[in-house]
């Protein structure tokens, strides 16, 4: 191996550690590994940021606005109503319901499908009395799958049509996708919606009006003449133990206690952190006079008062809604809500204290939901994940804002929208007319939908502000960041040395697409499937170029590959979205995950050898 070969391979294997690691954003990591190669001169000063003006990038970007204006116009709003059963089983049902998410993936982000469908698929699990989890799955393997049908379904697709197209050849079509993607994604779906949906772990029958978000971390004070001063803890956790609340930790004079002492005697301003289940929050601070730390003001905290049983009974058993910081003036403007927390949303990494959500926005973090984890940090100095669900307290509009500021979706039926008259119709035709375009060969895909995004914001559907804001500017940092970093791979011919040592050790002539499949399937369920594209197609077209045949099918077995994330909430961003709100833990999604993952590797590889023979 020369110096260069040696130095891209310890780059790349470096970087893809520190992608499944986890501790920094991939966007941050991938810029990190950009700039290590011009410092070691694999790719050129001048050269470094030529990718963010690569036509793979620029396409997303577009595609994301477009998508933005097709949801905010309506226009999915009348898909759902027209094509969802009104009155159908629940096998039918989540079918449906998956099969409509899948083709909107198809033609917009499937993050963004995912997270338009996801209060229709709440509701429908009321409606079904099944637990959310049960149509949460379904539906985000389904977007995932609807996502490989063509060009723009996935960022994916389009880091593999600019591989090819760098290496000599003319970038995939529109629809080249189709044959393959379709086909897995039918089997797929037929799968999940008949089986598969019946094989996610049930972790909480979800009743009405509430949805299964697994347990909550609290604080809880403990305040002047309530039942709990002077009781010890032993005795407040088993009062607790009859609301289905158990105490993690405990917080006295700002000092932490992970473990504390059952015999020690409470005390007046003493911070429980209890886990419970959001159904039982209320019947646990009535039960012993506790009031939510985010409720009471910091000015007066020894002075709050709790509503006594009679006043919680009046809220139907809601946590009580009172604040000092917020105008109550009004009680039935102060809502509590529950938002999930979108994957590379602004406010990840973040805590309450760091955005000032009380000072600023008049809003209190009353609970954390974060499946299988627990800590006894403060809850407003508590870093946000992606997936958590948060429960927030405040006015709607202000509510509202913040979740769109800050990434933030809720869990609840979603606001009627009320567009200009006729922006659904105008919509659809302007995606279509640009979705033709790229079909016909008429334009280049970044060219029509830049285009189409331009006449989004002509025609008033998405105002010039949001065309910024509902780009997700990580992915395009990330995807502009590894292009030229997986272009040293060529160049250097590392690429060429990785695919000798797999043509001579593991697997010879058709056998390998289908190794390079489940590597790729096997990567994804690990890291960035942006990443994992960009790191396999010089793999991939290098070992197509050394057995002297087309790189069309592995370069599509890459694409399918980096899609098919089922494993591993950390696989794709879909997945990542649905682990709160579905109550689930890491290890719930490869019963489902596995099945599928089979599946579409026995429907994949003979249908890539038919369409892309060697």
């Amino acid at each position: 191996m020369s110096s260069n070969q040696i130095i891209i391979v310890t780059l790349l294997a470096i970087t893809m550690a520190m992608f499944l690691w986890g501790r920094w954003r991939h966007d941050m990591v991938a810029m990190a590994a950009l700039l290590a190669c011009v410092f070691t001169g694999l790719v050129p000063g001048s050269e470094a940021f030529a990718g963010f003006g690569h036509p793979a990038v620029i396409t997303v970007a577009s595609v994301l606005v477009l998508g933005y204006g097709l949801q905010i116009s309506g226009a999915v709003d009348v898909l759902a109503k027209h094509l969802l059963p009104a009155s159908s089983g629940p096998t039918l049902s989540i079918l449906a319901l998956i099969s409509l998410t899948a083709l909107l993936s198809g033609f917009m982000n499937n993050v963004g499908a995912l997270a338009l469908m996801m209060p229709i698929a709440m509701q429908m699990a009321a409606k079904h009395d099944l637990p959310a989890g049960k149509v949460l799955m379904p539906l985000a393997f389904g977007s995932i799958l609807g996502g490989m049908t063509t060009l723009i379904g996935t960022p994916t697709n389009l880091v593999v049509a600019g591989f090819r197209e760098s290496s000599g050849m003319s970038s995939f079509s529109m629809f080249d996708f189709s044959p393959v993607g379709v086909s897995v994604a039918l089997v797929g779906i037929t799968f999940v919606g008949v089986f598969g949906w019946r094989i996610v772990p049930v972790r909480k029958q979800s009743e009405s009006g509430s949805f299964d978000t697994g347990t909550y971390l609290s604080e809880v004070r403990i305040i002047s003449g309530s039942t709990a001063e002077n009781m010890s803890l032993q005795e407040v956790e088993q009062l607790l133990d009859e609301a289905d609340a158990q105490i993690i930790g405990m917080i006295r004079r700002d000092v932490r206690l992970s473990a504390p002492n059952p015999r020690r005697i409470l005390q007046d301003g003493d911070i429980l952190v209890i886990e419970v289940e959001p159904e039982s929050l209320p019947k646990a601070l009535s039960s012993l006079g506790l009031k939510l730390e985010e409720e009471i003001p910091a000015s007066d905290d020894q002075e709050s008062e709790t509503l006594p049983d009679a006043e919680l009974n009046k809220s139907d058993g809601k946590i009580p809604e009172k604040d000092s910081d917020i105008d109550t003036s009004k009680a039935e403007e102060i809502v509590v809500q529950e938002l999930v927390v979108m994957p590379g949303a602004a406010l990840v990494n973040r805590s309450a204290t760091d955005i000032e959500l009380r000072t600023r926005y008049g809003i209190n973090l009353l609970a954390i939901s974060r499946q299988g984890q627990r800590s006894i940090k403060r809850l407003r100095s508590t870093p946000v994940k992606d997936g958590d669900v948060l429960l927030l307290q405040g006015d709607p509009e202000s509510v509202s804002g913040f979740a769109s500021q800050f990434g933030c979706l809720p869990l609840a039926a979603r606001d009627i929208r009320v567009p200009k008259k006729g922006q659904a119709l105008t919509a659809s035709l302007i995606m279509t007319i640009a979705v033709a375009a790229v079909a016909f060969g008429i334009l280049p895909a970044a060219v029509s939908f830049v285009a189409g995004a331009l006449a989004f914001a002509i025609f008033g559907i998405v105002s010039v502000r949001s065309i910024y804001t509902s780009i997700d500017w990580p992915v395009v940092v990330l995807l502009a960041a590894m292009l030229p970093v997986a272009n040293a791979m060529l160049t250097t011919g590392a690429a060429d040395l990785i695919a000798q040592f797999l043509l001579d050790n593991v697997a010879q002539s058709h056998a390998i697409a289908a190794l390079v499949l489940v590597l790729t399937m096997f990567l994804s369920d690990l890291m960035n499937n942006v990443a994992t594209a960009a790191v396999m197609c010089p793999i991939g077209i290098s070992t197509a170029n050394q057995l002297g045949v087309n790189p069309d099918a592995f370069l599509m077995a890459i694409a399918v590959g980096a899609s098919c994330a089922f494993l591993t909430p950390i696989g794709h961003q879909n997945n990542t979205l649905i682990l709160g709100p579905g109550g689930f833990r890491f290890g719930d999604y490869w019963r489902l995950g596995l099945a599928l993952e089979v599946i579409v590797v026995a429907v994949s590889v003979p249908m890539l050898l038919w369409v892309w023979p060697f």
